[in-house]
């Protein structure tokens, strides 16, 4: 398997981060570690081998991230207005950098000049950022697999709220959706899958709430929800991977 590591600094958080690519063509796919995870998790936590075939065969090219969570979502004795501002700043780094990065990288590889799409993917808080991304930006991202999340700012901010913590909160955002919004045009473009199981430490009121709302908005997301033996552990992540990935990716 083809891996690239890369450490340059970002002009929107104002320090050095850190990113591993992981394949040699296909279609890029964004990687969100867990809470306080980092960019290695992919691979130390065994996700790359999960991904493998679909990384050696050429289909995908998957960028594994930094998050900055310890001075955002998970330091919740902080200011709360200075960790949504530093969360948002997180937000311009994928965005404008990693995004447009990305996506030059897959071109390249491909040898092929149109857009590649781009799929975002995370368990746990990397699901919750991975949504955010994926319904804030559906011009830049057209697949989501988010595993396990949570979609309400509350986890992170409590009773907080101020224009960002709303931005960054997709159960608020989504329920205020027009119907004739043009972004739900753009999000059945798409294939997304949110999946969460009923098992130990799995917190699926959230999911439910999602469900609901997309439901009521037209929006085609795919909410699933695994069984009572289902946990939130990476071994019930790797079946949801292999089970939901190739529908992602448009083979079956």
């Amino acid at each position: 398997m083809k891996t690239q590591y890369f450490k340059e600094y970002s002009p929107a958080l104002g320090k050095e981060m850190e990113c591993k690519v992981y394949g040699h063509a296909g279609k890029p796919v964004l990687f969100i570690p867990c809470q306080d995870g980092r960019f290695f998790d992919f691979e130390n936590y065994k996700m790359a081998e999960v991904w493998s075939p679909w990384i050696e065969s050429g289909q995908v090219m998957v960028f594994a991230v930094d998050t900055i969570d310890k001075e955002t979502w998970s330091d919740k004795w902080g200011n709360a207005e200075w960790r949504i501002r530093r969360h948002e700043q997180w937000i311009s780094y994928i965005t404008s950098e990693i995004v447009p990065a990305a996506r030059e990288m897959a071109k390249e590889a491909n040898g092929r000049d149109d857009d590649p799409g781009l799929l975002v993917f995370g368990c746990s808080l990397g699901a919750t950022h991975a949504a955010n991304l994926f319904y804030r930006f559906p011009e830049l991202f057209d697949g989501l697999m988010a595993l396990s999340g949570i979609y309400t700012s509350e986890y992170g901010f409590g009773t907080y709220m101020d224009d960002l913590v709303y931005l960054n909160s997709p159960v608020h955002y989504l329920a205020n959706l027009p119907a004739d919004h043009p972004y739900i045009p753009l999000y059945n473009r798409a294939r997304s899958v949110i999946c969460v199981g009923q098992g130990p430490w799995e917190m699926p009121e959230t999911t439910r709430q999602m469900a609901q709302i997309l439901n009521s908005k037209g929006i085609h997301t795919w909410v699933d929800f695994w069984g009572y033996d289902c946990a939130h552990d990476w071994p019930w992540w790797y079946k949801q991977v292999v089970y939901y990935l190739p529908w992602l990716l448009g083979q079956r």
